[in-house]
Parts: C-alpha cells; structure tokens; sequence
C-alpha cells in the first residue's frame, strides 16, 4: 500500500530526480536573467544560481540516503534542505518585492559602470540611445566622452522617417523591462519550487523513520524480534 516502505522509498527518489532538473532548470533561468539584464550585475540571480548548484548536490545527497535507507544521510539531507528553502524562499520574494524605481536603479547603476564598448554593444542589440535621453550624454556620472556614439544606430531606427529630428528611444526602458521579467521569472520559479522542498523534508522525515522489511534482525541474538 502507499504510504508504506517501498512507496516512501521510490516517491523520495523520484522527487529527488526532478529536483536534479529543477536544480539545473534554476541554473538556466539565473544565467538567462544574468543575460537579459546585459548590463546590471544582479546578485539576487547570483543567488538563484547558487541555489541550482546547492539543490543538485542536496538531491546526490538525498538519492544515496534514499536507496541505501541510511540514517545519517537521511537526517543531513533533511537539515540541509531545510535550510536551502528558507534561503531560496528569502531569495524568491526578494525578486518579486523589488519595485520600479529600485529596477531603474538597477538599471542606472548598471549602465555607469560598465565600459563604453559594453554600452555600445547594448545600443547595437536593443536599437537605443543614450540611458534615459536620446542623446548621447545622459547622465551626470558618465563624461560625454565616455558615451558611445548615436550616429549609426539612429541612421538605422529612422531608416524609413522623413523626420529630421527623429532619434532611437532611450536604452533605460527597455533595459528596466527585462531587468523586470528576469526578477519575477525567477521569483516566481523560487517561490514555486521552494515549497516543494517543504514536501521533500516532509517525506525524508516519514521515509527514515520506517522500518526495512528486508532487513532481518540476527536470530540467533534476538530470536524474538525475528519476523518471520
């Protein structure tokens, strides 16, 4: 029946096993969100990172406590995996509790930091000017001559305009639109998944406290625990 040894047994490694795919599907999203966000170093997707690594070494851990029924595997695993989901529960709702205007600093902090050949390469691949400006200068942190300049990529937005003025849109949305996508991707995965942990430690704890019934007590010591 279910609920017993065996049942306890292969639900635990089969959970296990789709946390050695979730631990690599959060390896994904972190570096997707690390390459949406182009020039913002997020250290909160440096956790979801970290989070992945962490979960795929727990699940190694789990899958030989699992098969083997060993007692001090079992107990780490559940302590470790606790303590993961707290830190990746912390971790999850801080990417869904950030705003827009801690995006846009984000975003800012980003765009003066990084060199100018980066900034250059992010105005190629977005099609934009400038951080918050169409301009070349934007910001008071960043020298006009340390800007990339426009004259390309505002030849190639207003191919088809007959507008002199006509000037690409600023980097600065577009940048804080994806900044957005990749904190609530990986929020909501976190959140999602963190909970399953709960039902990890939930079924270790159930699973080592179980007897064996393949494993018979020596007769001749203890005839009277001998199951027959």
């Amino acid at each position: 029946m279910c609920g017993g040894f065996t049942c306890s047994k292969n639900a635990l490694i089969a959970l296990n096993i789709l946390y050695v795919m979730i631990g690599f599907l959060l390896i994904g999203v972190g570096v997707y969100a690390r390459a949406a966000s182009i020039v913002t170093n997020l250290p909160i997707v440096g956790g979801i990172l970290a989070c992945g690594v962490i979960l795929i070494c727990i699940s190694m851990l789990g899958l030989a406590g699992a098969v083997k029924h060993h007692q001090v595997m079992l107990f780490f695993y559940m302590i470790i995996l606790f303590m993961l989901f707290l830190i990746q529960f912390s971790i999850a709702s801080s990417c869904l509790a950030v705003n827009s205007e801690q995006q846009q600093q984000f975003a800012e902090q980003g765009w003066m930091t990084v060199p100018k050949e980066l900034r250059q390469q992010v105005q190629d691949s977005l099609k934009c000017c400038g951080f918050n400006a169409t301009g070349p200068s934007t910001t008071a942190a960043v020298a006009p001559q340390d800007e990339p300049t426009c004259d390309l990529i505002n030849q190639q937005c207003c191919a088809g305009s007959t507008d002199p003025d006509c000037r690409c849109q600023p980097c600065g949305p577009l940048l804080e639109d994806k900044i957005d996508y990749a904190f609530k991707l990986c929020g909501g995965l976190g959140i999602f998944f963190s909970f399953t942990e709960v039902l990890a430690v939930f079924l270790a704890r159930r699973y080592r406290n179980q007897h064996d019934p393949c494993y018979l007590p020596a007769r001749a010591v203890f005839p009277h625990n001998y199951l027959y």
